[in-house]
């Protein structure tokens, strides 16, 4: 197939890239470094040195024979979206191209109209040039298990049956996030939602948790080729910032109590779960919706993981509890259901101490290059806790 993907020099994008052009797809990977950018603007670049999307490409095919075609170009600008989707014919498009950090959509005015302009737009382009240049080609998009919010039911995979004055019907799942990031992620999904039943496009939406690893089958052929690990406050998540905390003998900072309970999968994960996703395309007409995750842990239990792992290694790991900078709940239910995927064939890697350790192990070898200020919350959008120091611990 023609893969296109957006958003190709992302944590996920570039990964994903590789692992199609090695399976014998033709590759082309667009992106306009925003999330770099951003990362040098807010001091939050990756711990790992990465090259540039053409430098990478260029290692990529000098070690595996495979290559990736790349386009530096922006998803907001339509014209350019409409020569790259009629020029490349892809058959599928899968779209990352978007602002993917909560914190950052919750600074200010500035970052906010950023992340929704980035994001809705990128996401109309999409829709527009595959309706416009080629109505057959499958979307892809990723979306967050954080649409869901935290609801005191089980959580479907996207669809939900209501019963109403003794008639029924079916209607995507009532979502309520916690930041705009995730806000405008559920706009996404009413978009394609909307242009699915007006002009029959092909859209799988992919609902995904926090995503860890470092190591895939392509990254492990050149440490260049590495996705991209970031540990701030702004784009990491709290795997990674445990997981560098525990190297850097920094304790971890676990936000309030720590009983927030997510869906979590591995990165390796991640690119089956696409791949499936695109071999397995929908009907004309049709929004398939994929809760895109393998476990689920507490914020608390991922604490007590790598703090066990860590100290079995010779860290010394302690555990900090601090004001939480978000408005969530932190003792809440959550039980969402996973089967699609697997049900197409997902044959997950669980977060086992291994994996963990094996993390710990390559982190280390980039320690001196570890800036502990970043790691701490910048960024509060709690109304009873912004007034306060954030980094303060809890008595």
């Amino acid at each position: 197939m023609n893969i296109l993907v957006l958003g190709g020099d992302g944590y996920l994008g570039w990964p994903t890239s590789m692992h199609f052009a090695t399976r014998g797809h033709e590759v082309l990977a667009v992106d306009n470094y925003l999330r770099r950018t951003i990362a040098r603007q807010t001091d939050s670049e990756a711990l790992i040195p990465t090259p540039n999307l053409q430098k990478r490409a260029e290692i990529f095919e000098a070690v595996s024979g495979h290559e990736v075609q790349v386009e530096i170009g922006d998803c907001t600008n339509y014209r350019f979206m409409e020569r790259i989707f009629s020029e490349f014919e892809p058959d599928a498009v899968v779209h990352y191209a978007e602002q993917p950090s909560a914190p950052y959509s919750m600074i200010g005015y500035e970052e906010a109209r950023e992340t929704l302009n980035n994001n809705l737009n990128a996401t109309l382009n999409v829709i527009h040039a595959v309706k416009e240049h080629v109505p057959d080609c499958h979307i892809i998009k990723l979306g967050t298990m954080g649409e869901y919010g935290t609801p005191d039911i089980d959580i479907p995979e996207g669809w939900i049956e209501i019963e109403h004055n003794g008639r029924s019907d079916e209607f995507l799942f009532p979502r309520q996030t916690g930041s705009l990031y995730h806000t405008t992620k559920i706009m996404d999904t009413d978009l394609l939602w909307f242009y699915v039943r007006m002009n029959d496009l092909r859209v799988t939406d992919l609902m995904q948790g926090p995503v860890y690893g470092l190591s895939t089958p392509e990254a492990d052929m050149d440490d260049r080729l590495v996705p991209n690990f970031h540990y701030d406050d702004i784009f990491g998540t709290a795997v990674n910032r445990f997981l560098t905390q525990a190297v850097a003998g920094v304790p971890l900072t676990v936000y309030g109590e720590g009983g927030q309970i997510r869906g979590y999968l591995n990165i390796n994960d991640t690119l089956q779960c696409v791949e499936l996703a695109a071999e397995n395309p929908v009907d004309p007409g049709e929004l398939r919706i994929l809760n895109q995750f393998t476990e689920t842990f507490s914020v608390n239990e991922l604490a007590e993981q790598v703090q066990r792992v860590g100290n079995e290694m010779g860290l010394s790991v302690d555990i900090q509890h601090i004001e939480n900078p978000r408005q969530e709940p932190e003792d809440h239910r959550y039980n969402p259901d996973n089967s699609g995927l697997l049900e197409l064939g997902l044959e997950p890697h669980y977060m086992t101490d291994e994996v963990v350790a094996d993390m710990l192990e390559r982190l280390l070898q980039y320690e001196d290059r570890i800036e502990e200020d970043r790691i701490l919350p910048r960024v509060s959008w709690n109304p009873e806790t912004e007034e306060e120091e954030a980094s303060e611990p809890v008595s």
